[in-house]
């Protein structure tokens, strides 16, 4: 199986080449793909911040890399260059609040930069630290994949109907996906009659994104209005719906893509399986409770403009770019650490116990 999702990646956006950082402008998709170079940190920030790359595990990798690009750009410039450094960390721990990933990331650069041992080039210790978080989350997506598909193998062993939101796919991560590796998985198995995918208002990362994404692997697919949910999971027989996450509290809570939690209440009334798939890299055991965080909000032209035109006068907007899915809506967190099923605290915290991927 490892080989067959290996042979079938298609799709990445994130490129670490000969010291600069290439990202996939998300923005853009899917008329076009336009790749940009980064060679600073400062560069990076503001690639985060516009949504450039977006998704929590390649927040998290790209992240990593500009504090490689601004290493060596406060070495160059000689003096005081860890009190420079830790502005670049700074910026990059404000650029996007909401993705456990790239606080996760950042710490393991700082952590890096501590071990170097006197004589230790640290530029090239946190370089080769960046390569392994990007390849550690390629490795996860691979077993999120697998432990994904033999659920949902589990549940139905025939083709299925199954319902995303967001987009939790290549374009979010350092490898394959994770609910999109679950559902490319499951297609290589011949487990899939259908993708439906929610156009995911207000930024279209269903229908730009994730439609592209299955489109390019030709995985049956289906998109749909965000509203045409609940109708969906009545009339044409969804079994899963499987979602992504930016950050899972310690009690199982999710934060994920706003309409997350509605998916959610609507999966548990028309008796709808819910999985998450995500890294153990996105799982916060310092946040009792996901109720407790500040969700982002954004600027009031996602909802008033729709290509380039005014929709709304006169009135204001309430644009929370996240949601809060609690715990006991849940059925799995799958990550590369093992299975939850029905997560509670204590299940969190055992599964963050073990040492070694699944």
């Amino acid at each position: 199986m490892r080989e067959r999702l290996l042979a079938a990646e298609k799709v990445k956006s994130i490129d670490w080449r000969e010291g600069r950082l290439y990202l996939l402008d998300q923005r853009r998709l899917p008329q076009e793909s336009v790749w940009h170079c980064y060679d600073t940190a400062t560069g990076v920030v503001q690639a985060i911040r516009s949504l450039v790359v977006r998704g929590a595990s390649a927040i998290g990798i790209s992240a990593a890399y500009a504090v490689v690009l601004g290493l060596r750009a406060r070495l160059e410039a000689g003096g005081d260059w860890r009190g420079a450094l830790e502005e670049d960390f700074q910026h990059l721990e404000a650029s996007r609040s909401t993705a456990a990933n790239l606080h996760w990331a950042l710490r393991q650069m700082r952590e890096r930069l501590d071990r170097c041992r006197p004589g230790e080039s640290p530029l090239l210790a946190l370089e080769r630290q960046a390569i392994e978080i990007h390849q550690s989350d390629r490795e996860a997506n691979l077993v999120i994949a697998q432990l994904g598909l033999e659920a949902i193998r589990k549940y139905q062993g025939h083709a299925q109907n199954l319902l995303t939101h967001g987009n939790a796919g290549a374009l979010a991560s350092g490898g394959f996906g994770t609910a999109l590796g679950v559902v490319r998985a499951a297609s290589q198995e011949e487990l899939v009659e259908c993708v439906y995918v929610d156009e995911t208002r207000p930024r279209l990362q269903g229908s730009r994104l994730t439609a592209w994404e299955l489109g390019v692997e030709r995985i049956p697919v289906l998109l749909n209005a965000d509203a045409a949910a609940a109708h969906l999971m009545k009339v044409r027989g969804v079994t899963w719906v499987i979602v992504g996450a930016d950050r899972i509290a310690a009690n199982g809570d999710v934060v994920s893509q706003i309409g997350t939690y509605q998916l959610a209440v609507l999966a548990m009334h028309h008796g709808v399986r819910f999985m998450v798939a995500a890294p153990s890299s996105s799982i916060d055991m310092t946040l009792e409770t996901a109720e407790l965080l500040d969700l982002e909000e954004r600027g009031d032209d996602e909802l008033l403009e729709f290509d380039g035109q005014r929709m709304a006068l006169g009135v204001e907007v309430f644009n929370p770019a996240f949601d809060v899915t609690p715990a006991d809506l849940i059925d799995l967190i799958v990550t590369e650490k093992g299975i939850v099923e029905r997560p509670t605290s204590e299940k969190m915290a055992a599964l963050m116990s073990r040492k070694h991927l699944h």
